[in-house]
């Protein structure tokens, strides 16, 4: 088996249409781990026990279970749920991975407040700020500053963990190698695999890079308000 280098570029260009199908699930279920994580957070650091209970539990209970198991949980219980279509194929990903990151998403966010100083949370309100507008403008940009590197990480973790999606069928940018690879009975496989490769080192290349320049973004804002 030698390495050809026109069918590396042959299937580079085939697998790339692919990408968006990718990008849109780790998009959908990134932005909505923040939303859920936010709230699950919340309920970590507040004072009702039963809030933080669940917060707890939650978050151990999610952060055990192996992704390729979650996405057979979803996908073949969710439908005797709901009483939807075991076809939206696309949808049980999203939902699987929002139930993920959302768990580790809410530990980014309660130990990146924890990690400002209380002190700061004081002087705000004894100066005449309210509460809210404490967490506003003192705490949370703070935090943000703290959560900003994990977040990248979670985001990337998603990008890979989204991989499993072949396994119920989704044709993302790797179930089309896959396919791929199965259509050819293996004589590529190094060529796919190498081109699949490199789409998704580029794709963590692209987000870390986005992400240094907001970390940059957020570190000046925070420097201007001290």
């Amino acid at each position: 088996m030698h390495f050809n280098v026109a069918n590396f570029i042959k299937y580079m260009i085939k697998l790339l249409p692919y990408l968006k199908v990718t990008a849109i699930y780790v998009a959908a279920s990134f932005f909505l781990g923040i939303l859920f994580g936010g709230i699950l957070a919340f309920m970590k650091l507040y004072r009702i026990r039963t809030l933080r209970l669940f917060g707890v539990m939650y978050t151990a209970a999610f952060r055990s279970i192996p992704p390729v198991v979650l996405l057979f949980l979803v996908y073949y219980g969710l439908p005797l749920i709901l009483h939807t279509d075991s076809q939206q194929r696309l949808f049980y990903v999203c939902v699987t991975l929002t139930l993920l990151s959302t768990a580790s998403i809410s530990e980014v966010f309660r130990s990146a407040y924890s990690s400002v100083p209380k002190g700061q949370y004081e002087a705000a309100v004894s100066i005449g700020l309210s509460s809210v507008q404490a967490l506003h403008r003192i705490m949370f940009p703070q935090a943000l500053s703290y959560a900003l590197p994990n977040l990248v990480t979670m985001l990337i973790s998603l990008l890979k963990d989204g991989s499993l999606a072949f396994t119920i069928g989704l044709v993302d940018v790797f179930g089309k190698a896959n396919s791929l690879n199965n259509t050819t009975f293996s004589r590529y496989i190094l060529e796919i695999y190498l081109a699949l490769t490199l789409i998704y080192w580029g794709t963590s290349w692209f987000i870390e890079t986005v992400a240094g320049r907001l970390e940059k973004m957020v570190s000046v804002k925070k420097a201007l308000k001290t």
